[in-house]
């Protein structure tokens, strides 16, 4: 399989894990250039993870011929910018969840991307995991019978506060506890139950002007119901359940990025699975997967499929349309 070169936009913390989930699979792809807004960043940031290449901006680094594929590690309010210049310069791209602030943003990057046959994936690792993976083999074989829904829990209380100008906290550049960690829980749903038929959700509106914590219950085809929580305001609750009429699968703590779960079925003594990580992050299985999806020519993931992100950025669009909630400048 060819060594594909990757280059990175964007150097706060998960742009840093994402360099050191590069690295640590450096026999399988190779972290070639970083982009960033300042040159002392961009070189630092480069000679911290061996990258060969650093640039100022990101139509720098974008020009590079050299470069096969883009990550996108800015803030989600930026997305949809940077995803177009890569595109535009006809660079493959993987862009960080959520993919993009709304759903009218996700269609015009998708209608590019298949316009320019470039491949284009959300970065929601959690999918890629082998626990996830082994999920999705349980509930296929009938290890729960027939699956009638899930609860998720995601609740991390975020460093600083409604006076800090970070992505945590400030409505302008895309704040919300729903697009950073309630897309989590409800791309998971996505995934087990498709396309939702019914969309109820609350949410705290914080002093900030965003949504600090909310819950939301949604409905899918043959009455199957997920219940997903999220807050940047509370002590952490990382744990899913998933159950059916035969059993229930519990993800343990962290579920977005587990190393193991209890099967439980009927009748029969609980099952514990783990699978270590073994110096991982988990930002590579993600990176295999963009691999494997270029080598074999393919535009798109069958595992996280642009029209099945897009359904999830139109079901959050539904919430926030119920809170009332916009962010600055949109429609």
């Amino acid at each position: 399989m060819k060594k594909y070169k990757w280059g990175v936009i964007g150097t706060g913390k998960i742009a840093n894990r994402f360099a050191t989930a590069l690295n640590n699979i450096a026999d399988e792809a190779e972290f070639y250039a970083v982009g960033s807004r300042n040159q002392s960043t961009a070189e630092d940031f480069a000679a911290k993870y061996n990258a060969k290449k650093a640039y100022v901006g990101y139509d720098a680094l974008m020009a590079d011929p050299d470069l096969d594929v883009v990550y996108i590690g800015t803030p989600g309010k930026f997305h949809h910018d940077d995803v177009v210049r890569a595109l535009e310069a006809g660079k493959n791209v993987l862009c960080e969840k959520s993919l993009t602030s709304n759903a009218s943003e996700a269609e015009d990057l998708i209608k590019l991307a298949r316009s320019k046959n470039l491949f284009f994936m959300e970065a929601m690792w959690t999918r890629f995991f082998p626990i996830h993976v082994r999920i999705r083999e349980l509930i296929a074989d009938g290890a729960l019978g027939d699956v009638r829904g899930m609860v998720a829990n995601f609740s991390a209380k975020v460093p600083g506060g409604p006076n800090d100008i970070n992505r945590f906290w400030d409505v302008n550049l895309g704040a919300s506890a729903l697009l950073d960690i309630g897309a989590y829980g409800i791309s998971f749903a996505s995934s087990l139950f498709g396309k939702p038929e019914e969309i109820n959700g609350v949410a705290y509106m914080g002093e900030a002007g965003f949504d600090y914590q909310n819950s939301s219950s949604i409905r899918y085809a043959g009455g199957r119901i997920a219940t997903i929580m999220a807050s940047q305001i509370s002590y952490d609750v990382k744990e899913t359940i998933i159950f059916g009429t035969e059993g229930k699968i519990e993800i343990d703590d962290p579920w977005y990025k587990p190393v193991s779960m209890t099967l439980t079925k009927a009748g029969m003594a609980p099952e514990k699975i783990e699978y270590p990580l073994d110096g991982f992050n988990g930002y590579e299985y993600e990176i295999r997967e963009v691999q494997n999806c270029l080598s074999a020519g393919e535009k798109e993931s069958t595992i996280m499929p642009l029209d099945e992100s897009l359904e999830v950025i139109r079901t959050m669009d539904e919430l926030r349309s119920q809170w009332g909630f916009k962010f600055p400048g949109e429609k």
